[in-house]
């Protein structure tokens, strides 16, 4: 049939009202031949889009602050969807790895649709929560840079639409893989046990990590090889391969384990050194373990053993654990540079209660608790072998934090400088009282709930953002206020938070110009063009004072269009980059944003079961000879 002929005759129907000759077009203009085809349902928040711009505002009392050189973790309180719009001005191409537990849409009240729960009755179940994660994923994508990855927890009940959703978002061939996390056991199943849940793992571009991720390892296995035939069962340093191989054992710990352990051989094979099997910050599990010299139990840690028994008694058949000269010491886990080449699993086994144990020990006198948060542990296993010392993760589904809560650890355990952006809204204050609280106190530490103090992890900062609106209107009071209000945008997309009140000798008047500085650079927003002549006389009185010139300044001019007053800063050009706005802001946002008029598309309503019945009884037409 040729679509062009059924446009023309869809057109030429009489009796047909604006809106649904509309419909019948799009319907006839769908090229989709396979995929997920859904009923678009509405949604309030993008609605507000229509018609205005989110920005965001920090909250300035609620920052915590460590040090100039501690990563900037970022909460941020708000719908997801105008926050993420919001970041692709700030971090548009920059995010390394997403991270995000959705609702699971179980039909429970766990997922909700303009402002109602949506349960298992009703019909568009499905469209609604593929319309919710449709939108939010597309802007993810934009958000990754070009070696992102995207891992998005899941159970039975999305996980065959999500991975399709997916497959038609970033492309089907970008699937890096699934992972079973088996979190739970079914002591009393009535049909097939359900045991588990999963990750699935897409890429922005996978022929990027691949390329890296395929040859660290054989690389990685070749020097394993080396170093078996010639120093196997020898027992001796191979300080000298760390030399001869220095730069590669630098950029590749996470494989091969930190150097100041990786100095050990026995007949086994080579292993880094040790894992702690104390379980931090809350009560893990306690058994016996018995000392093969002194037949008596081991001391146990503080906190009970991270592992549970089964797992430890794997290690015991395996040969893993190490044992003290006596049963006063702690035992620890060999750690094999071989485990480190395979070390993401497609099947995680971890006890799903562990995350609201977590939460139980960081508040021990709370009552407000959040409904099966992740584990720490899954995190920082899935987050430890695909982020770099100093990556960026995004979490949209923020929940009780615990992505922010497994980056901070990791910093801690390997001196990385990684950050963290956390989205979630504030229902029922979750965003203040749980999110936000749980890691306060775990940077500056608590008491947990064996009245224990627990010592906090101090070298982060974390600072606290709301979103808001900008009437989304082209006037010049709109742009001169959205101009106002996007310098802590700027300071987010360029991590810089040290306010100055002066420049040199120069004292800086708020209103005309804000200024920050980290180190050697400065950001400089001006929000009246009047100044520009007074700052360029500034900027060059800091350059020459400089004598090394690594002083660099990025400036950012209120501009009613896209000029960002080159010329004007021609005699300074080569210390400055420029940037106009709000046409910057405009620009980062168009491409995410609905149109400002929604098409109009009829709602199609399921007909009642009378209704069905009446046209059954009603309908003469011959089924067979079809006439």
């Amino acid at each position: 049939m040729n679509k062009t002929d059924l446009i023309q005759k869809v057109k030429a129907l009489e009796g047909l009202s604006q809106d649904e000759r509309a419909y019948l077009l799009n319907l006839v203009n769908t090229k989709k031949k396979y995929g997920l085809v859904w009923e678009d349902k509405p949604e309030e928040v993008e609605e507000q889009l229509r018609e205005n711009l989110p920005v965001l505002k920090e909250v300035k009392d609620k920052a915590i602050v460590n040090g100039e050189d501690c990563p900037n973790h970022i909460l941020i309180e708000g719908d997801n969807l105008h926050v993420l719009t919001a970041l692709t001005f700030t971090h548009e191409g920059k995010i390394d790895v997403i991270y995000i537990d959705p609702p699971y849409n179980t039909g429970n009240k766990d997922f909700k649709y303009n402002d109602s729960f949506v349960d298992r009755e009703d019909s568009y179940r499905h469209s609604k929560w593929l319309s919710f994660m449709s939108k939010r994923l597309q802007i993810g994508k934009r958000l990754l840079s070009e070696k992102g990855v995207i891992f998005i927890s899941i159970d039975d009940n999305e996980q065959a639409q999500l991975k399709m959703l997916c497959d038609e978002i970033f492309g089907e061939n970008e699937m890096v893989g699934k992972i079973i996390w088996k979190n739970v056991t079914d002591n009393n199943p009535t049909n097939i046990a359900s045991e588990h849940e999963y990750i699935l793992c897409y890429s922005k571009q996978k022929s990027k990590i691949e390329k890296v991720w395929k040859s660290t390892r054989s690389y990685a296995k070749e020097i394993l090889l080396k170093i078996e035939t010639e120093l196997l069962g020898k027992h001796q340093s191979i300080d000298f391969l760390e030399i001869e191989y220095k730069d590669w054992f630098k950029e590749n710990k996470k494989f091969l384990g930190e150097l100041d352990r990786y100095k050990y051989i026995d007949s086994e094979g080579i292993y880094t050194g040790s894992q702690s099997v104390h379980n931090p910050g809350k009560e893990g599990y306690r058994y016996d373990i018995i000392h093969p010299v002194t037949k008596k139990p081991c001391k146990q840690p503080l906190m009970g053993y991270r592992f549970p028994e089964v797992t430890i008694n794997k290690f015991l058949e395996e040969g893993k654990i190490l044992f003290g000269e006596d049963h006063n010491k702690l035992i620890e886990i060999k750690v094999y540079a071989k485990d480190y080449l395979s070390k993401l699993s497609s099947l995680i086994e971890l006890d799903g209660r562990l995350g609201a144990n977590e939460l139980r020990a960081i508040f021990p006198t709370s009552s407000k608790m959040f409904n099966n948060p992740k584990p720490v542990e899954l995190l920082t296993e899935i987050l430890s072998f695909s982020l770099g010392k100093s990556s960026t993760i995004l979490d949209f589904f923020a929940g009780s934090g615990s992505s922010l809560h497994s980056i901070i650890e990791l910093n801690k355990e390997d001196g990385g400088n990684r950050q963290c952006i956390l989205v979630t809204n504030n229902e029922n204050n979750i965003c203040e009282e749980v999110t936000y609280e749980r890691n306060k106190r775990v940077i500056q530490g608590y008491t947990n709930a064996k009245g224990t103090a627990v010592e906090g992890l101090g070298n982060n900062n974390l600072r606290y953002y709301k979103s808001a609106f900008v009437g989304r209107g082209a006037s010049i009071k709109n742009k001169k206020e959205i101009t106002q209000l996007a310098t802590e945008l700027l300071c987010i997309k360029e991590d810089m938070y040290a306010e100055q009140n002066t420049i040199g000798n120069y004292k800086l008047n708020a209103s005309d110009v804000k200024c920050f500085k980290q180190h050697s650079m400065y950001l400089l927003v001006l929000y009246k063009e009047d100044a520009i002549e007074e700052i360029v006389e500034v900027i060059q009185s800091v350059i020459v004072a400089d004598k090394e010139r690594k002083t660099h300044f990025k400036v950012y001019v209120f501009s009613n269009g896209q000029y960002p007053y080159t010329e004007e800063f021609e005699e300074v050009l080569p210390y400055v980059t420029l940037c106009a706005l709000p046409d910057a802001i405009y620009k980062a946002y168009q491409n995410v944003l609905p149109k400002r008029q929604r098409k109009a598309i009829p709602e199609l309503k399921e007909p009642t079961a009378e209704e069905v019945e009446k046209q059954l009884n009603t309908d003469t037409t011959d089924l067979f000879n079809q006439r």
